[in-house]
């Protein structure tokens, strides 16, 4: 695999486009938490489809699908990241966190499960943690059976990582959000219920919430137990599939900790609720979540507050 371009920095983000022998481009994303060391903290995205087939609303990597990432390639990414920063392969960071985000929903790929299940023995790395985002689509029951499996067998007593993508409390607007059909909250509670061990991290329930969208505990509560579930809400990312369908984000990233009402609300039904806003700068550089510099690329009028930094083309 040839690096065909970049963006970012490595005191923040890196979004990488790799070229793999046959042409295919692939992107790929290295970031850090500052004032965090890449030693505390140090998070790698990678993409597990060509494009994704869902196009949820606020995400600008929907489209463009034409297929699965194999496991070879899948490893490709990785070892790009970890051999530029570690080439003997021995990653010191207290949380080395591994997240199969960046493009393409990752359960409508098997050869992740199979990444999932060599990871442990490929480098070594005290502070590894995969982190599995879903929407959770219908159809794809036996990818979660045994992701169920391999969390027992490699990850138990906290060192996974696995999240609903919610976006709503609201399961028919959730519909339009995610356009494609998706397990209903009740199917989600009970595959929680079976993937939740004491000892690991609770289940999260994201949300990147736009304005006028609701989140309602009563709704919540009904199926996700918050001794089992807790929430998390980020900042609505400067994508140009949320412009374009008028979404607008809930969290104002740019203002800083602060108070919200929603917040308040879920908190006093019981659940931990995470307001996540990480380095906005990320915006700029493309490498936040929904974000996809290709499409960026090939726009025709482009996002005032997204994707600003001068990308670097290049072979290595």
């Amino acid at each position: 695999m040839n690096i065909a371009a970049r963006v970012g920095s490595d005191e923040i983000a890196v979004v990488y486009v790799g070229q793999y022998e046959d042409g295919e481009l692939v992107e790929f994303v290295e970031a850090v938490q500052p004032p965090m060391p890449r030693e505390e903290k140090w998070v790698l995205m990678l993409s597990t489809l060509y494009g994704c087939p869902v196009a949820c609303k606020m995400c600008d990597a929907g489209g463009f699908y034409h297929g699965k990432i194999s496991k070879e390639r899948l490893f490709k990414q990785l070892d790009y990241m970890v051999y530029r920063h570690y080439p003997d392969g021995k990653i010191p960071c207290r949380q080395f966190k591994i997240q199969f985000a960046r493009m393409g929903e990752p359960t409508f790929n098997r050869e992740v499960l199979e990444v999932l299940k060599e990871l442990p023995q490929r480098y070594d790395a005290p502070g590894l943690m995969p982190s599995l985002s879903t929407i959770a689509p219908g159809g794809v029951d036996g990818f979660f059976d045994e992701l169920l499996e391999i969390k027992n067998q490699y990850y138990a007593g906290g060192n996974f990582q696995f999240q609903f993508s919610l976006h709503t409390s609201d399961e028919k607007l959730r519909r339009e959000l995610i356009p494609v059909r998706t397990w209903s909250f009740a199917q989600m509670q009970a595959y929680g219920e079976r993937f939740y061990r004491p000892g690991d991290r609770k289940i999260t329930l994201n949300f990147a919430l736009a304005q006028d969208v609701p989140v309602s505990a009563d709704d919540l509560i009904r199926y996700f137990d918050p001794e089992k579930f807790l929430i998390k809400i980020t900042p609505l990312n400067p994508t140009y599939s949320a412009e374009n369908y008028g979404l607008r984000s809930y969290i104002d990233a740019e203002a800083g900790p602060q108070s919200y009402a929603v917040v308040d609300h879920l908190e006093a039904a019981g659940y931990k609720v995470i307001v996540s806003i990480g380095e906005t700068e990320e915006n700029r550089i493309g490498s936040n979540c929904g974000q996809y510099v290709l499409k960026h690329v090939l726009a025709e009028s482009k996002l005032g507050d997204g994707y600003l930094y001068k990308i670097e083309h290049l072979v290595e």
